[in-house]
């Protein structure tokens, strides 16, 4: 389980997160949607222990991911899926993760299976990666310990319409099999197809949160997300 309790985060005169809480159960999928620069990255970045709250506290399983043990088995993540070392291919990007991990090479196989890249695809430098596929290469890394949680930034950037649909069949056979799911995306139509719960923040706050049918009630995720975040001059994130 992921949860926030009450996290707020000042820099300086500005306060990036005011009192967030929420949590995300083993077993689900929940989208977690801001306008731009509304506290979404920063929140991610204080669950995964890269930035300290100012109060309350983020933990993974129980515990703040600093002080889990072999956290790459417990939590998998993507943040940046254009992070990758152009010059590797995205085999040997994943065999140096195996090996971190004392992981066996075949586990590689199984991911680059897993994420829909060929062995010809995965033979291949990720400079001539298209971001679609950049992004699966990240899935895959993020899944290489088998992890219990899944913290997902943007994961469905650059993905076609195929890699839409697979992508919504891993992230729910990954929720069944137990795996608690955190995912940001900007694309609304997406999230509301995914997820079972949906976080909303603005202003660093949260400004609400529930199921997909509550928040729709005969509406469209993207309208109850505008009429919530109307007058902040920003487009959804």
């Amino acid at each position: 389980m992921i949860e926030f309790s009450h996290v707020s985060k000042v820099y300086g005169e500005v306060r990036a997160l005011d009192d967030v809480s929420f949590t995300v159960e083993a077993g689900s999928v929940t989208g977690f949607l801001s306008p731009n620069g509304a506290g979404k990255s920063t929140a991610l970045r204080v669950l995964l222990g890269l930035s300290r709250a100012t109060s309350g506290s983020a933990t993974v399983l129980g515990r703040p991911y600093a002080e889990l043990d072999s956290p790459a088995y417990q939590v998998g993540t993507l943040l940046d899926a254009g992070a990758q070392h152009p010059g590797r291919t995205g085999r040997e990007i994943l065999t140096l993760g195996a090996m971190t991990l004392g992981l066996p090479k075949s586990r590689v196989d199984e991911v680059l299976d897993m994420v829909g890249l060929s062995a010809r695809e995965g033979g291949r430098t990720v400079r001539g990666y298209s971001l679609g596929m950049r992004q699966r290469l990240g899935i895959g890394h993020a899944l290489l310990g088998r992890p219990r949680a899944l913290v997902l930034d943007e994961p469905a950037n650059g993905l076609d319409p195929q890699g839409l649909h697979w992508m919504r069949g891993l992230l729910r056979g990954l929720a069944e099999s137990g795996c608690a799911v955190l995912l940001s995306s900007h694309l609304l139509h997406e999230v509301e197809r995914i997820a079972d719960r949906i976080v909303m923040i603005g202003h660093g706050r949260v400004l609400v949160q529930g199921s997909v049918e509550e928040l729709g009630r005969g509406r469209s995720l993207e309208e109850t997300f505008l009429e919530l975040t109307a007058g902040t001059g920003r487009h959804p994130a």
